[in-house]
């Protein structure tokens, strides 16, 4: 990992400064430094209680995995910090998996120590374990008691490049999560790649809202101690007294995902000055809409925006900033490929799967957790993500498109459903932001149509739903309320002015409140489930 190296200079340089700062808790660089000391003590001498150890997977070259599934982040992290500088694999388990997500990793990748919450969770976790599994299950206040106890342990070092240290888990909310690990050489790749583009440098406060399993907020966390910044995080993406922490901690940089970018529009439209000292929001994820970059210069037009794409097995990869948010740049030492289905490269501007050559990469998905590979016999690496390569202001530039699900074929033509959602991005409906996602449904005549689903929350109520023609003048109640606000020609015409004709979507419908994942994701395999199931509080347009 790259931060040992930094944690003990900075730690000795600037001893005070703030390292890890949580919700009701926080650590200097210099208590940082000695308190990983007293994690791996504590870690050792709970895998010397354990009665029989698991095996770890075979990638681990041996080293014992370390896991924590707590709802705080702080905790998460200064035990990640503080196992980085030993023989350890460092593990975050969402503890909102369902826990049969959970006990098929623990038991795959032969994970020793798993630190949870509290007692509730350790009996429900042991449980589900079973008798026969020898690790250690411990809630986060006795490891904390025993840290108190041990003897602290001999001062962190710098551990070598090949040496394993992370192990990352691909979502977990609807499938088996897949397990891959990182190198420390692998983490100082990509932070030689983040540090130069995305900006954590050195006593920069940045905010970090989020789960710690999830890898933005991770990262986030991991490239600030690496450069000698402060963390700060906070344990949910919803921070409704975000604004108040940012002027409190004087924070100058966020790093976060669309949804927490919404939000911070929405504070900063009523008390600008509480963002007064920030200088630059960090998104990750590809194709932020354009609409939400003009709110936020509209608000705070002296905060700069970057929205980066990456993924976790392989890295940063590209980002967009200034007006638009379509085309990414493709950072310097990344190399991409788009090939068809059979593995052949396409002609630049043409839809497939993005392939990526990167010292960041990882090596595999570890056996057990996947049936598929993340890289090809020449180590070029792929997650599935589509998208297309062209030249664009006269550099070869990268657009994505989704997963493979997301394009669909309408009548022979390939659709990118991610652009038609961007199309309709900031749809404003009764004087208010609607979220609208495109999705594909079967069709008879097309085999499979473009429909747009709106988010149009108290305009549907739980008593409407079914196939309503929402400009019917047979209905009555919520629907009649909903046709007066939304039209389907005027939706319709609104594609027709951004979409080529292809794309434009036939069918279109409202529901209250459209699925997300925990990170606020829109599920879009469930919104398809939810329209075709229909019922209450789905209405069609």
């Amino acid at each position: 990992m790259p931060i040992t190296r930094s944690i003990l200079a900075t730690a000795a340089q600037h001893p005070d400064r703030p390292a890890i700062v949580g919700e009701s808790a926080a650590l200097s660089y210099a208590e940082l430094a000695e308190d990983g000391r007293r994690v791996i003590a504590a870690v050792r001498h709970l895998l010397a209680q354990a009665p029989s150890l698991p095996t770890p997977a075979t990638e681990t070259q041996g080293a014992p995995v370390i896991a924590v599934s707590s709802t705080s982040a702080f905790e998460a992290a200064r035990i990640m910090a503080g196992l980085a500088g030993y023989r350890a694999v460092s593990a975050t388990i969402d503890p909102r998996w369902p826990v049969d997500h959970q006990r098929h990793v623990i038991a795959e990748v032969g994970i020793g120590l798993v630190i949870v919450d509290d007692d509730e969770a350790e009996a429900r976790l042991r449980s589900a374990l079973g008798p026969d599994w020898g690790g250690v299950v411990v809630p986060v206040q006795r490891f904390r008691e025993i840290e108190a106890q041990v003897q602290p342990a001999e001062p962190p070092q710098v551990r070598d490049a090949d040496e394993p240290y992370l192990m990352l888990f691909s979502s977990g909310t609807t499938s088996s999560p897949k397990a891959f690990l990182k190198t420390r050489g692998q983490y100082r790749a990509n932070f030689a790649v983040s540090s130069r583009y995305l900006e954590p440098l050195p006593g920069v406060a940045t905010l970090a809202p989020g789960a710690f399993a999830y890898s933005l907020t991770l990262y986030a966390t991991v490239e600030c101690l690496a450069s000698g910044g402060e963390a700060h995080l906070a344990d949910e993406l919803s921070l409704p007294g975000l604004g108040q922490r940012v002027a409190q901690q004087r924070i100058t940089r966020i790093v976060t995902v669309p949804a927490v970018l919404r939000g911070i529009i929405a504070q900063a439209t009523r008390r600008p000055e509480d963002f007064a000292g920030l200088e630059l929001i960090v998104v990750g994820g590809a194709n932020l809409p354009n609409a939400l970059r003009e709110d936020l210069r509209r608000v705070l037009p002296h905060v700069r925006l970057i929205s980066y794409y990456g993924a976790a097995e392989i890295g940063f990869i590209g980002d967009a900033r200034g007006d638009d948010s379509t085309w990414n740049q493709i950072y310097d030492g990344v190399q991409v490929e788009i090939r068809d289905d059979a593995g052949h490269p396409v002609p630049d501007g043409e839809i497939g799967t993005l392939w990526v050559l990167a010292d960041s990469r990882s090596d595999d998905y570890i056996a057990g957790t996947a049936d598929v590979h993340l890289l090809d016999e020449h180590g070029w690496a792929t997650v599935g993500d589509q998208g297309r390569a062209a030249v664009v202001g006269g550099e070869r530039q990268l657009q994505l498109l989704g997963r493979k699900g997301d394009i669909i074929n309408v009548g022979g033509h390939k659709v990118a459903l991610p652009e038609v959602t961007r199309a309709y991005a900031g749809l404003t409906v009764a004087g208010k932001h609607r979220e609208a996602v495109a999705v594909g449904l079967p069709d008879t005549a097309l085999g499979t149509a473009v429909a747009l689903v709106i988010e149009a929350g108290e305009l549907v109520s739980a008593d409407s739903g079914g196939p309503v023609c929402a400009d019917s003048r047979e209905q009555n109640g919520p629907a009649q309320a909903l046709g007066e606000q939304l039209s389907k020609a005027a939706l319709r015409e609104h594609g027709r002015a951004r979409l080529a004709p292809q794309f434009i979507p036939t069918k279109y419908y409202a529901v209250k409140a459209l699925p997300r994942t925990v990170g606020g994701k829109v599920r879009t395999a469930e919104t398809v489930k939810l329209i075709q199931a229909g019922g209450k509080g789905v209405v069609r347009l």
